[in-house]
């Protein structure tokens, strides 16, 4: 299993960074951020620089969207990325949930991500892509060998479809082990009815990951509070499939949707964040359930679980007061004895 870190680009900069280097010291392989432009600082400039000071450390955006840049300027920035570094970037790519809104505008549709994919994929990897009304472009300065992998967020029963039809790769943004059966299957299905192999298509859970020093009431209750905003984000969409489907629907499973009932708004100032207020209503039975928190043993106990259900990485959400302790847990306990 390969495991990620993913941040958001708060100033400085240089902490991402050093993060990152953190990271891949302690045997992670993968480095993401939030891509939000209002929210935090621009992230493929910070990505230069990680790139820059690590050496086989894969960078991407958890996620990127269609609609804050063109896709011709992200496959560019992409593939100039891998022009400097070698073959080590990875767009994540979704709906725009924060970057969308917070910009006044409405997340993307499914159908403008499948476009963009095709398009940012085919340039990003040196072929040619039509922008629209018979305009096609292919980017003359790309070497032979260029590759640029898509992976694509989803939630929702016509998202997975597409995400087992088209992407590369899917990004869960749960750790729930029934929820993570449940939709890797929707995705792997998908696939083989769209004639792919559905081991092409790479499974990435993404979640926050607490260690604590051991099992006590006061150790877990700590845990929980700093990563109770991820079911915060994660209402969010699915609010967003609630309002598409109805509150009991047999396309979405109620084990996602039962738990926002209390949910009453969402500020996105605090988005992602381990003091955000708006997610009171996120009991601790869904912060157990969504993300990985306690001693080591129950780090390992999960990560083998969810490698039996096929992922294969697990990306840490560490955005809590134990950033480096996480990391340094990881590298010397958990990820040897995951992939032992």
């Amino acid at each position: 299993m390969d495991f990620g870190l993913v941040l958001q680009t708060d100033p400085p900069a240089s902490k991402v960074i050093s993060l990152m280097k953190r990271a891949e010291r302690n045997g992670f392989t993968y480095g993401w951020t939030f891509d939000s432009a209002v929210l935090w600082q621009e992230p493929f400039v910070i990505y230069s620089q990680i790139l820059s000071s690590t050496s086989k450390l894969t960078v991407g955006p958890m996620v990127t969207n269609p609609g804050t840049r063109t896709w011709e300027v992200t496959a560019s920035t992409f593939a100039t990325l891998n022009d400097m570094f070698g073959n080590r970037t990875v767009c994540g790519i979704g709906r725009g949930d924060s970057a969308m809104r917070v910009a006044g505008r409405k997340p993307n549709t499914l159908a403008r991500i499948s476009e963009a994919m095709k398009v940012i994929r085919a340039l990003g990897s040196g072929e040619e892509a039509d922008l629209g009304g018979g305009t096609v472009i292919r980017f003359p300065w790309i070497k032979p060998g260029a590759e640029l992998p898509v992976w694509m967020a989803a939630y929702g029963p016509k998202a997975l479809k597409m995400a087992g039809e088209e992407a590369d790769g899917f990004i869960l943004q749960l750790a729930d082990l029934y929820l993570t059966e449940y939709m890797v299957k929707a995705v792997k299905d998908a696939a083989v009815a769209a004639g792919r192999d559905p081991s092409e298509v790479k499974i990435c859970v993404a979640a926050p990951a607490y260690v604590t020093e051991d099992d006590s009431p006061e150790a877990l209750a700590h845990a929980r509070e700093q990563c109770r905003w991820f079911g915060g984000m994660v209402g969010n969409h699915v609010a967003d499939l609630v309002a598409k489907y109805g509150e009991h629907s047999a396309a979405v499973p109620e084990e996602l949707t039962d738990y926002i009932k209390a949910r009453e708004g969402y500020d996105y100032s605090h988005h992602g964040r381990a003091d955000n207020p708006d997610t009171a209503f996120v009991p601790d039975e869904i912060v157990d359930r969504f993300c990985i928190v306690g001693p080591v043993g129950k780090h390992i106990e999960k990560l083998h679980a969810l490698r039996e259900l096929g992922v294969d990485q697990f990306a840490v959400y560490d955005m809590h007061d134990a950033q480096e302790a996480t990391i340094d847990a990881y590298g010397s306990t958990v990820i040897p004895a995951v992939n032992g």
